[in-house]
């Protein structure tokens, strides 16, 4: 729950949105520099809660990537400590996670496993998956990076988010506004319009 504002405008502003316009049912949400997963399956957690008894009805899967193979086997485990779980609501914790016998550490869930994707991705590539995403994470990742290639990213972002979609980077970083087709919403959330 990392800068829980993103996730509030998430769950208040973007999920409504989307399940009012989205006829199709796909909901599709690119964690990009997903690290240890807690981000992805933060945000099939928001969907699932969002959707309640028509979460079956929608395909909410989450596409995680990550340029770290090492990251990335973590993730797929969905194991963590219960310190890191502390800011997450005692019903989700319950419902999404299972205790690991004689550890302080709690499994992510099978059916909250099979709603996240991983793949290795390096964010220098084309980006070429086969469908257009309404939502992109990508935070705290092109602090890294300097300005052009920060640029050329997001430029590439733009170009694989749907119609009405939206960019989330984290609140340390920037996007040149005077270089992209993003609208600025507010910090760190940005609209292709």
């Amino acid at each position: 729950m990392r800068e829980k504002a993103h996730f509030d405008y998430f769950s208040n502003t973007i999920l409504p949105f989307l399940v009012k316009n989205k006829k199709d049912k796909v909901l599709s949400v690119w964690s990009a520099g997903c690290s240890t997963g807690q981000e992805p399956y933060t945000l099939s957690i928001l969907m699932k809660e969002f959707l309640g008894k028509d979460a079956s009805l929608w395909d909410t899967r989450v596409l995680a990537t990550d340029i770290s193979q090492k990251v990335l086997v973590q993730a797929q485990k969905g194991v963590y400590p219960k310190e890191s779980l502390k800011d997450m609501p005692s019903e989700w914790v319950h419902k999404y996670f299972n205790r690991v016998a004689n550890t302080d550490e709690y499994e992510v869930t099978p059916q909250l496993k099979a709603n996240v994707i991983f793949k290795p991705f390096n964010l220098m590539d084309p980006i070429k998956f086969k469908i257009p995403f309404d939502v992109i994470f990508c935070r705290n990742v092109m602090i890294y990076f300097n300005q052009q290639t920060k640029d050329d990213l997001v430029n590439r972002f733009y170009d694989t988010t749907n119609h009405g979609g939206y960019l989330i980077i984290g609140l340390s970083e920037t996007v040149n506004k005077s270089n992209t087709k993003y609208k600025y919403i507010m910090p760190a959330i940005y609209r292709k319009m």
